[in-house]
């Protein structure tokens, strides 16, 4: 099923731009050149499915769009599809409240972003990673206590949106977890989340660009809402960035990349067309 309707009003807007410019030049055209009359009609056939041709091109392109430039209070916004490990500048990594590093598909899943850059792009080893997050805490005096009825994974716990630096990472305690280990956040604690998160960055980006993936696209579970879209987080993610001071300052952006295979889902066009995405 197409994203974007045949009929959407934004494609026919788009339609209507580049026929109008073609129109404008043929008519320049036809000015100095002298078109003999039994190929007029000819022409005018070949003209018509030239349109339809381009009306048909706007509206696959509007379904295949995978990246989009916005502008958000002043700030460049970059959405497109790709591999969040290959951005240039920092690089957001969504781990648990407790910034467990233990992947073994009971507290980590290997194929979850923060269990693919433990298992893949980690440059130390894990007791390093977590001596430097135990530290980073310990400085910045983050973490709020200490569960120790938890039988499995670290006992400390930190406020959801707490960010610890490991080099060009951003380590963010993202996702709260349940007595058998599952990753479940409410809508106030996503929002929670999403509005310390970008407080944080703001406050240690150093006018760097960040690259985000879209928080809550994976395996934590939004308690109330199981049909939530990855389009619907997307533009709350937009919206609660809009409502933080958190503003970008040229050349530094805002990426925020989605997974090649959850981009069918999400309709760019439709947030390229609002108003700051949302």
């Amino acid at each position: 099923m197409a994203k974007v309707s045949f009929f959407d009003r934004r494609v026919f807007d788009n339609f209507l731009k580049l026929t109008a410019a073609i129109s404008t030049a043929l008519s320049l055209v036809v000015l100095f050149v002298d078109i003999p009359k039994d190929c007029k009609t000819i022409y005018g056939w070949i003209f018509l499915g030239l349109l339809v041709v381009i009306y048909f091109a706007i509206w696959i392109w509007s379904n295949k769009l995978n990246k989009i430039d916005i502008k958000v209070e002043g700030s460049d916004v970059t959405i497109k599809v790709g591999d969040i490990f290959q951005q240039q500048g920092l690089k957001a990594i969504a781990f648990n409240e407790h910034f467990d590093t233990q992947v073994d598909n009971r507290i980590i899943a290997e194929n979850s972003l923060n269990g693919i850059f433990i298992k893949k792009h980690l440059d130390v080893s894990v007791a390093e990673l977590d001596e430097h997050i135990k530290n980073y805490a310990f400085e910045s005096n983050e973490t709020l206590e200490s569960k120790h009825d938890r039988k499995q994974g670290k006992k400390e716990r930190f406020q959801i949106g707490t960010i610890c630096i490991y080099k060009d990472y951003l380590l963010t305690a993202f996702s709260k977890f349940d007595m058998d280990n599952k990753a479940v956040l409410t809508m106030p604690e996503y929002l929670e989340f999403l509005i310390n998160f970008w407080d944080k960055v703001n406050n240690v980006y150093g006018q760097q660009s960040v690259s985000t993936p879209i928080f809550g696209s994976g395996i934590t579970r939004i308690k109330g809402h199981k049909t939530i879209s990855d389009e619907d987080l997307l533009k709350i993610m937009l919206w609660t960035f809009r409502i933080s001071e958190m503003r970008f300052k040229y050349p530094a952006r805002l990426t925020i990349v989605i997974h090649k295979d959850k981009i069918d889902k999400i309709n760019l066009l439709d947030i390229k067309s609002a108003r700051n995405g949302v």
